[in-house]
């Protein structure tokens, strides 16, 4: 038997509650995993409280993220006690995830644990901070053919008290830049700062509709965000720069005009870490175990047990969490 949060959708609606399973109930696949980590996520948070459509199989246990070790393996690439982890691949909303003390899955979905992290550091990089990295990675080639140096110009980072924009703050002033920080909590200012940002800024001075172009001011921008503070910082990038957008805690549209794209040349790179090859995935972790300074991992981190996953997920969708949150299953 173990714990796992279970969503369920009947005729007498939807729910999400701390549930403990049989093993038997484990769906199919190569590698079973002892979790012993996982992360709430904004996507996990929508799974949980359903105000999102993104399970779509039921019975569901979310968790997008897992850390742990491998209990058994059909596989030669994984054997019992190897450390392992896991982002996306739809685990969490077709396949069962990682809130949950035991997993069951494909192993092509799996990573080794690299070199230098634990697992509870795994999962406070998690889905998060992997995404950041990938947003880097991708601004760092297109930066690298342009010729363009760290310090070079301003790099603005939206949604900068989350997940995807503290680890992107720190990446980014690790490797040089001048990171403004975007973000709707004024009061997480030195936060911010102690994570790298050299400035704060309102998220309201882009979050309205604007002007199809706008001063120029962007090197790039890491945007978590959507909607107009999107479409904004499209419209406010330097000639040449680029924009990588991973997110749509605004919303799914995307107000703009093509102008920043066709006068100034601007590139809009669409950030997908679900779905991405195991190539950029490996290269992207071993990036993160290499650069991401593990204290700020520490300062921007929080964890909790997995029966307080459901509360917290209201709080997720709120904006009241800063940073990462860490789900100890076994706690």
């Amino acid at each position: 038997m173990f714990q796992a949060l279970l969503i369920d959708k009947t005729d007498a609606g939807y729910g999400c509650a701390l549930t403990e399973l049989a093993d038997d109930r484990l769906p199919a696949g190569e590698v079973t995993v002892r979790v012993s980590h996982s992360t709430l996520n904004y996507k996990d948070a929508l799974a949980i409280t359903g105000r999102s459509p993104v399970v779509r199989q039921f019975p569901m246990v979310p968790g997008i993220d897992l850390a742990g070790t491998v209990e058994a393996s059909d596989d030669p690439r994984f054997q019992p006690g190897d450390a392992v982890l896991l982002n996306g691949w739809g685990v969490g909303e077709v396949h069962w995830g990682g809130l949950a003390q035991r997993a069951r899955l494909k192993a092509d979905w799996l990573l080794p644990l690299p070199a230098g992290l634990t697992a509870w550091d795994a999962m406070a990089i998690g889905t998060a901070g992997y995404t950041a990295m990938l947003c880097v990675m991708a601004l760092q080639a297109h930066w690298a053919a342009q010729g363009v140096a760290p310090g070079a110009g301003d790099v603005l980072v939206t949604g900068a008290g989350g997940g995807v924009g503290s680890v992107a703050i720190a990446l980014l002033a690790r490797a040089g830049h001048r990171v403004v920080a975007s973000t709707g909590r004024p009061h997480e200012a030195d936060y911010l700062q102690a994570l790298g940002a050299a400035e704060v800024i309102d998220r309201a001075t882009l979050a309205a509709p604007g002007k199809p172009l706008q001063k120029e001011r962007w090197i790039g921008v890491v945007d978590a965000v959507g909607s107009h503070t999107l479409a904004n910082a499209c419209a406010s990038t330097r000639y040449g720069g680029a924009v990588a957008a991973c997110g749509l805690a605004q919303g799914m549209d995307f107000p703009a005009t093509v102008a920043p794209f066709i006068l100034r040349g601007v590139t809009l790179y669409g950030i997908d870490s679900v779905m991405a090859p195991l190539a950029r995935r490996r290269t992207a972790w071993q990036r993160l175990a290499a650069e991401l300074d593990r204290a700020l991992l520490a300062r921007m981190t929080r964890t909790i047990p997995l029966a307080d996953a459901i509360a917290a997920a209201d709080d997720v969708l709120a904006g009241r969490v800063r940073g990462r949150l860490v789900v100890d299953v076994n706690a």
